[in-house]
């Protein structure tokens, strides 16, 4: 099957995808708005009809400043405390000019059931926030581990963007079954999380 292309070699003139080529849609299956929540968790609609889950972050907003945004992960049971080891890699730039890259140890985890750092430092003034995306694989699965991305930016308590490249795995065999985020200190003053399932 060939998709055809305009006279021009542009994709101009392409209106619809085949019939049999995928799109890759996302399907939206939960909006929630904090509102000085402790956290924000999501506890249904996890399950093996999708393959992947992705978790949109909108204008995230800490209580106190300078405050880690944070995931964990239920693998049954009642307790967010999935073993987890995990990757932490930074880009930063400050409104002064300097910046760089470092990949932060004292962020990561080998093996650990607490909290997995998704970012660092957001500021709480009025118009800080996170914002971002984290990809969830296969979490139904019992018998591979199960993998997650995230990739967020913030405007930082000391004025700077601070970019975070995560990514990890639940090393358990039970199916992850509920995702819980939460800021380091006090509570999340306002945002927007939205969980799709894509095909």
């Amino acid at each position: 099957m060939a998709i055809k292309v305009a006279n021009n070699q542009s994709l101009t003139a392409i209106t619809a995808l085949p019939s049999a080529v995928s799109g890759g849609a996302m399907t939206l299956l939960e909006t929630q708005t904090a509102s000085s929540s402790s956290t924000i968790s999501f506890t249904s609609n996890i399950d093996d009809t999708y393959d992947e889950y992705v978790f949109k972050f909108i204008d995230i907003h800490p209580e106190t400043n300078d405050a880690n945004f944070q995931v964990n992960f239920r693998d049954g049971g009642s307790s967010y405390d999935a073993t987890k080891t995990t990757t932490f890699f930074r880009a930063y730039h400050t409104e002064a000019g300097s910046s760089g890259l470092e990949y932060r140890t004292a962020n990561d985890l080998a093996q650990g059931t607490g909290v997995a750092t998704l970012n660092i430092g957001t500021g709480n003034e009025n118009d800080e926030c996170l914002a971002g995306t984290l990809q969830l694989f296969a979490p139904s699965s019992t018998t591979f581990v199960k993998h997650f991305i995230a990739d967020t930016n913030l405007y930082e308590g000391g004025d700077n963007s601070h970019r975070a490249l995560v990514g990890g795995y639940c090393n358990v065999t039970a199916a992850i079954d509920g995702v819980q985020f939460s800021f380091s200190a006090d509570s999340i003053q306002s945002g927007t999380i939205k969980m799709y399932g894509v095909v």
